[in-house]
């Protein structure tokens, strides 16, 4: 039983239990952030999805309510035939323990992803905790799921804060390079080259070239969200001299 329909609106929802499940890219889940925030209706993008994700949980807790839960012979049976490779059994195991997965991802919730993707990530661990646990020599099962769902959360709220840090260290570094750029541009009177740019940001040449077609695509694409880091009139070029004599 697949934990939710393939037609669901989740983008990142496609647990696909028998091939292993597909894990959620956190770069990915960063990128399709930066881009809703490049449209100008970003606001009404940002209500929708979060109208998306609560339809999403609703339909996640009605299919906890409504899938009989498996008696302790049961659940050991159905375990002994998933460590055998058996994906019925994991399918039901992962219905039946689904309300585990939404616990702890409750738990950890606000952290940067969604609800939803949280459930996903959650459901990977579970997954993994359901086809070891006849090799494991564990006798809990319910612990051993808590741990590698645990364990599986974690890491994707730490993958994906690391991303968010990144992203915002590329757009300060873009800032740096336009406001940079622009200021070596009035004092030469001239085009820059990237060896006198990196000399002045103290970079490389090879991270100046990088930036550089950062900012490119940037504006090629019309990225709101990098662009509006580089307006000309918000820059007092003045306070940046002061700054340079050391005044």
């Amino acid at each position: 039983m697949a934990i939710i329909d393939a037609g669901c609106p989740c983008k990142t929802w496609n647990i696909a239990t028998a091939g292993g499940g597909n894990r959620v890219d956190p770069g990915a889940s960063k990128i399709g952030r930066m881009d809703a925030s490049r449209d100008q209706h970003d606001h009404a993008s940002r209500l929708d999805l979060l109208d998306s994700d609560a339809e999403i949980m609703d339909d996640l807790l009605r299919q906890v309510e409504t899938t009989r839960p498996l008696s302790a012979g049961e659940q050991e049976r159905l375990l002994g035939r998933a460590g055998l490779g058996d994906n019925a059994s994991v399918d039901r195991l992962v219905s039946a323990n689904l309300s585990m997965v939404i616990r702890l991802a409750a738990i950890r919730g606000k952290r940067g992803i969604s609800m939803p993707d949280l459930v996903q990530e959650g459901s990977i661990g579970l997954v993994e905790a359901i086809r070891s646990f006849a090799i494991s020599g564990e006798s809990d099962f319910v612990h051993f799921a808590e741990q590698h769902i645990g364990a599986q959360l974690d890491a994707a709220i730490a993958a994906e804060a690391a991303s968010a840090r990144d992203a915002e260290l590329l757009i300060a570094a873009a800032t740096d390079y336009e406001r940079t750029q622009m200021i070596l541009r009035i004092e030469l009177q001239r085009s820059v080259t990237d060896e006198e740019l990196a000399e002045k940001l103290e970079w490389t040449v090879e991270r100046t070239r990088y930036i550089a077609q950062v900012v490119a695509e940037a504006r090629r694409r019309h990225d709101v969200e990098m662009l509006e880091f580089i307006d000309p009139e918000a820059i007092d070029f003045d306070d940046d001299e002061r700054v340079e004599r050391g005044s």
